[in-house]
Formats: C-alpha cells, structure tokens, sequence
C-alpha cells in the first residue's frame, strides 16, 4: 500500500538514498532539505539530480521529479515552523522521516549553536508537527555517538548512554528522549536509528572515506588521528537504506514496547568493526595507491571504538547487512572516479 511520506533533509548522503527506494517502489514522497552549505552545495545538487530534480531551488518552492511519479521535492528548513506546518496541514502524511540535523562531531565544538536550532529546536518542530496535524508514525536519526565514553563492545540500545563526548552525540540522545516523551503523550509511533559510520557513493565530503580518498588521488598526506589506532564499524549506504525501510514498514505497537509507550530505538551497523588501518589500506587498494599518511593524536569529540550490536533489529525486522567492506570500497571508488561525482578534480 502506498503511504505519503516526507523525508527531510532529502539533499543529504542518507536521505537522497532513501527518497530514491521509497520512490521506485511507488511511495508518495516529498523530499525536504534547506541545502546549507555546511559543504560544497554542488554535491547536494547532484544527489537531487540523481532523483529528479534539477536547479535552481527557490526557497518554498514545489518541485516535482522528473523520474520517478509522485515525488517531489521543497526546499525549506525544519527550524521554519510556520512553513513546516503550513505544509503538513497541506499534505497530511502517513509517515515522516527526519534525516534533516547539523551533521558532524568536531564541527559542533567550534559551532554549538548551530545544533541547539537543527537538532534541537527543529526537531522540535517536527515532533510538533506530526502532533498537530495527525501524523502517526514518525521514523528519525540518531546516532552511535550517543554511546560516547561507554567502553563494553559491541554497543547495545540496553547500555547507558548519558555519557556524550560532544555536542552533537548529546543533541541526538535528547532527541531520542524527545521522541519517547511524545510517544507517551500522544501515542505517536516514534523509531530512532543509532547510525553507524555510513560510507559509499554520495558520501558526504566530510567524513573518513570522502577525506582520505581525495586526499590520496590527489597525492595529498591523510591525517590518521590517535595514531591509526581507532576502530569503526563502518556500513555500506545500501544496508543502511534497507534498514530504515523495514523501519518504515514495521511502526511500533504499543502493546509490544516497554511500559506501552510505542517508542523504539536500533542500533543500524554492519556489526563487523574495521581497524583504521586496515580500512585504509582497503582505500589505497582501490586507489591504486600508497598514502601518504600523518599521525595525529585522538581529536575532541572522537571516541576510540564504535561497534553495533544490531541483535534487536535483525530479531524483530530480520535486518541483516549484505556488504562487505572490500565490496563496499569498490562501489564508493567507482563512483568517486566517475562523471558522476561533482567534487572529482581533473
């Protein structure tokens, strides 16, 4: 059965990804992104080529999609409540997924405020939104950085979580409390997805894979912080997209979740940790070459390990990742030296 569905931050590496799955299998979707340009605008721009929509994007201005029927695209920011509700009333969604947040751990200790209206106020928004106007299940980012200072491996959704090694980890842990305080009140279904270190074509040009890539193509030095030795359960987008459509599919019912509150939260991982150096050493082979590598000391707001137990997800939605990371680093190479990729340089 087709649902109307929004996707916020719909620009973005996961949530491009995703707006384009549930718009090939016939979903009613519209995509939401207020396309900042906390990195280079072209890569957001091509993500929306990809899925239809092409340039340029005034503010509030409808877009409808060029491949697939029945999306369409607006941009505007979450932190717009006027907007947003004007546009809920309008559209009356089945279901909303709020990929929309001001990304990034060390970027958060030189620009907090930045998160406090993102991830805070605008999530706020969303929650209040979905309330006023009757939207009954809401599906939202979370992230592993909630785990902050926890040392037992692999992390679990049972483990406490109150211990933030940064801004944004904090941000995401009260947006997960948020949620559940909703689902309380309003019996809203609410599902957070603790993400765990998503790579692979469209990545977004901050993070690891993105950053060492160029940096080794273009024959520039990497920086390898706490000296390589850090561990991350890297997941390949594809498993990440499929994960979150089970989500989607599979709401929270009340009678089934703790103290009758349908709220949930998942761990969403490749449950398989890579050693940087390893990880690496994947990347120089793809490249077809060696790096040039500087080593560095541990950077605030990083934490040594990551690692998901993603044992409830694959018991209770038998989500289970298929890709490995050699397969995974061929695809984003691939990728990264063709036509498609905005950020290539000659």
């Amino acid at each position: 059965m087709k649902s109307r569905i929004l996707v916020t931050g719909a620009a973005g590496f996961i949530g491009a990804a995703l707006m384009r799955r549930l718009a090939s299998r016939g979903d009613e979707v519209l995509g939401l992104d207020e396309i900042n340009d906390y990195y280079d605008v072209s890569l957001k721009h091509g993500r929306l080529a990809v899925n239809g929509f092409e340039g340029p994007f005034g503010y509030g201005v409808m877009k409808t999609g060029s491949i697939y029927p029945g999306s369409r695209f607006v941009r505007m920011s979450i932190c717009d409540k006027e907007a947003l509700d004007a546009l809920f009333s309008s559209e009356r969604f089945d279901k909303v997924v709020n990929l929309a947040a001001q990304a990034g751990v060390r970027y958060s200790i030189t620009n907090p405020y930045a998160y406090l209206r993102s991830n805070l106020e605008g999530f706020l928004n969303i929650l209040e939104a979905c309330r006023n106007h009757g939207t009954p299940q809401l599906v939202y980012a979370s992230s592993s950085s909630v785990y902050g200072l926890n040392s037992k491996v692999p992390f679990s959704e049972a483990d406490k979580a109150d211990t933030p090694v940064s801004l944004y980890g904090a941000t995401k842990k009260a947006n997960e409390l948020m949620a559940h305080s909703y689902s309380k009140l309003y019996g809203m279904a609410t599902t957070g997805l603790r993400f765990f270190t998503v790579y692979g074509p469209w990545g977004r040009p901050d993070m690891s894979p993105m950053l060492f890539a160029s940096a080794i193509m273009e024959g520039r030095p990497i920086k390898v912080f706490n000296n390589g030795d850090m561990i991350r359960d890297f997941t390949y987008i594809d498993d990440i997209v499929e994960g979150t459509l089970r989500v989607i599919d599979n709401p929270p019912e009340a009678s089934r979740c703790p103290d009758g509150v349908p709220a949930k939260v998942y761990n969403i991982g490749c449950s398989s940790p890579v050693r940087l150096m390893d990880f690496i050493r994947e990347l120089e082979e793809a490249c077809g070459k060696t790096a040039e590598k500087v080593f560095l000391p541990m950077q605030q707001g990083d934490v040594y390990q990551t690692y998901a137990d993603c044992t409830a997800l694959q018991q209770e939605l038998s989500y289970k990742p298929s890709t490995s990371l050699h397969e995974g680093i061929g695809r984003f190479m691939e990728w990264y030296r063709s036509d498609r990729n905005p950020l290539k340089k000659d």
